[in-house]
């Protein structure tokens, strides 16, 4: 299976999450530039439960768009869960969604700010808990591969925050 069928396969499945908890979904994406949204839209049917994707690639974008504060990314830097968290945050907050899932990430070549490369924060926010966030480094591993990497990880995040839970 190529990449771009993987992605597709955890699109569907994300999607089909959503509809299970009735819930729409906004996307909040920064080093992937839009691939998330792609991923879901490239689905038929997909309107149903996507509602938009934010792409804030700049700073005064995730301040614009987003409502992240000048004081968050001046404090943790822009590719930080404290970011992510709120960029996921202000997307169900500035759409008509239950579910927002956010990236920020150096996805190279280099790195910035002290951040490596390959370095990518999620947030997940979800109308009443508080959000989630995550960090993974994925490494040195070339743009294109940390971008696909990032596009499946946040599919998986929403994929594993919607499915029913078992158990106490």
């Amino acid at each position: 299976m190529t990449q771009g069928a993987h992605s597709l396969t955890l699109a569907e499945a994300a999607l089909e999450r959503c509809r299970a908890q009735g819930v729409m979904l906004a996307t909040a994406e920064s080093c992937t530039g839009g691939m998330i949204s792609a991923a879901l839209t490239a689905v038929a049917g997909s309107s149903d439960v996507f509602d938009r994707g934010f792409v804030t690639y700049s700073n005064a974008a995730k301040q614009d768009m987003l409502g992240v504060k000048a004081a968050t990314i001046e404090a943790h830097g822009a590719v930080s869960e404290q970011v992510a968290s709120e960029m996921a945050l202000g997307a169900v907050a500035r759409s008509g969604a239950g579910i927002g899932v956010a990236v920020t990430g150096v996805a190279g070549p280099g790195a910035s700010h002290n951040k490596p490369e390959g370095r990518v924060c999620f947030g997940l926010a979800i109308a009443g808990p508080p959000p989630i966030t995550m960090t993974c480094e994925f490494g040195a591993i070339g743009r294109n591969a940390v971008r696909t990497r990032t596009t499946e990880t946040a599919l998986r995040l929403i994929i594993d925050q919607l499915s029913p839970k078992t158990g106490p």
